[in-house]
């Protein structure tokens, strides 16, 4: 199960550093995009828009007003779902993706690999 990881931060006190270090920790595959490249562990962080396939789950780290670039790409990965970790849930996101078919959670990433319900 790839779970991509948008808003990913070198920074190790931010929780989407700490979600990738958990996610490979649970022995997920994670795939990052973030501001700028550069590695968190030995995941390599991208930029931009890359062409991904097979991605299961998008786990977000930023907030609605800066997810405008990403909205229609994440629904192009065709994800199973999308979890919005706190402060980053997006109604226009929602809306898009479950006309998609694609599963919508409002929770913590990190708390639900603690809690075995990712």
């Amino acid at each position: 199960m790839k779970t991509l990881v948008i808003g990913a931060s070198p920074n190790p006190l931010r929780y989407s550093n700490k979600a990738v270090k958990h996610l490979i920790a649970y022995e997920k595959e994670v795939v990052a995009i973030g501001k700028r490249e550069t590695t968190i562990g030995d995941v390599e962080v991208l930029t931009g828009t890359p062409p991904l396939k097979d991605i299961h789950t998008v786990t977000l780290y930023v907030g609605p007003a800066n997810q405008e670039d990403y909205l229609d790409y994440i629904i192009s990965l065709r994800p199973k779902r999308i979890i919005f970790n706190p402060g980053t849930y997006n109604r226009v996101l929602e809306e898009k993706a479950i006309q998609d078919g694609i599963e919508c959670i409002e929770d913590c990433t990190l708390v639900m690999l603690n809690m075995e319900t990712f």
